[in-house]
């Protein structure tokens, strides 16, 4: 599923500072809990670089997840309250689910996790123990091992079957409420990417260690955002897929501070699902 704009629009752009990968002694990783004595919470440190983001709504192009990695799409909802996780696993899963299927031609989609995320100015993300915040550094949620090693965590008794065919990982990215102008989010056109500029990172929780991908900075990525993003419209964001024969397997993205934004905008709210997507063998 994609969006093609209506012909002819001007595109419009921001410049803004994104956060790369750093150079880092040894691998990167983050604890997301308080880390063992005498170990930083994170080695992973910031470089910035000034960047030039085009208004997907302007860019003149069409967006698909296999082609760039992401789409955005018009997608109303009938969630009253995303303060209610009932409401959230009774409704939105479903929706999403349905949402997810049609964007991607499924046979299957497991949701396995939400975050719900509120900015507060000045709170760090994994502390004081209140909402999580805007993702602001470049990174992909999985990477070529984590993608199939979440099919066997989530699925043990399925997943050697389900892996025979085709599998992604597919994030659906919405406002709780509209438009979004604080924190907005930034993906790259995955064909920017050269795979080499991926760097594998753990993130460590209590009883597992996950993978993602940092990015080290290249001038050669090419970066998009949807300005103003509605509460009836949602990001398609492709984390993996165990294809390899040349469309979007990963997508690079990062919360920025949008120069542009009104001084009395109110802090993003958001809700992202993370789902696998299986398709079945063809013949």
């Amino acid at each position: 599923m994609s969006i093609t704009l209506d012909r002819p629009i001007a595109d419009r752009t921001v410049t803004a500072v994104l956060n790369y990968l750093a150079p880092v002694q040894g691998r990167p990783r983050t604890y997301t809990f308080p880390p063992p004595n005498g170990e930083p919470r994170s080695n992973v440190l910031p470089e910035p670089h000034e960047v030039v983001i085009h208004d997907a709504r302007r860019a003149g192009e069409e967006f698909s997840l296999d082609r760039q990695g992401f789409a955005w799409i018009n997608a109303p909802t009938a969630v009253v309250d995303f303060g209610n996780e009932a409401e959230i696993r009774e409704t939105y899963y479903p929706e999403s689910e349905e949402i997810i299927r049609r964007a991607t031609g499924a046979d299957r989609v497991f949701i396995f996790d939400h975050t719900v995320r509120r900015r507060v100015p000045g709170q760090e993300d994994y502390r004081d123990g209140g909402p999580r915040q805007p993702a602001t550094r470049v990174h992909v949620d999985h990477t070529a091992r984590s993608g199939p090693q979440r099919v066997r965590d989530l699925l043990p008794e399925e997943a050697e079957e389900l892996l025979k065919g085709r599998v992604q990982v597919v994030n659906l990215w919405r406002p709780i409420r509209g438009p979004v102008l604080d924190s907005p989010l930034a993906f790259a056109d995955a064909r920017s990417f050269p795979f080499e500029d991926y760097v594998p990172t753990d993130l460590v929780y209590p009883h597992r260690v996950g993978e993602t991908y940092s990015v080290r900075y290249n001038p050669a990525h090419r970066w998009f955002y949807v300005p103003a993003l509605q509460r009836d419209e949602a990001l398609l964001i492709k984390c993996y897929d165990s294809e390899t024969d040349g469309r979007a397997r990963f997508v690079a993205h990062t919360a920025f501070v949008d120069p542009t934004t009104p001084a009395d905008a109110p802090p993003r709210e958001s809700i992202e699902l993370r789902t696998l997507v299986f398709h079945k063998p063809r013949a």
